[in-house]
């Protein structure tokens, strides 16, 4: 029974596919919906660099989640918006760990080639080391 989903957004346009079927899924099972977006933060991080990133990250995704908001009303359904600052795949395990998800929904491939090739695949990472339900959305 899938009763808590976590979806990791990163505003690309697979993870907008997650977000989507992650709220027709939880309309049919009448699951509770958490959205994860992750801040990385710059090469070496300090204190003060970490408040002023994710201060900056969450005025940032505020935007996306408005529009995230008006889909999931549509369908009937509402859910909480989370912003972290670290490494997407730490930060997408960590948070499902902590929420209890039954399942992960994520896209398949982040925001631009560069970003995948310098930090590997998050969602082969996410896959490889979770330990609830994944589904990676093309």
């Amino acid at each position: 029974m899938i009763q808590r989903i976590l979806v990791a957004y990163d505003t690309s346009e697979q993870a907008l596919k997650a977000f989507q079927f992650a709220i027709e899924v939880a309309a049919k099972f009448n699951a509770v919906v958490t959205v994860l977006s992750v801040a990385r933060l710059p090469e070496p991080a300090e204190i003060v660099e970490t408040t002023g990133v994710l201060e900056s990250a969450k005025e940032y995704y505020e935007n996306h989640f408005r529009m995230l908001k008006e889909i999931a009303e549509a369908h009937q359904q509402t859910f909480l918006p989370i912003v972290k600052v670290g490494h997407p795949a730490e930060q997408i395990l960590r948070t499902a760990d902590e929420e209890k998800s039954d399942m992960i929904v994520m896209g398949h491939r982040g925001k631009s080639f560069v970003e995948r090739w310098l930090l590997g695949s998050v969602s082969k990472r996410v896959l490889s080391y979770a330990t609830c339900t994944v589904s990676i959305v093309r």
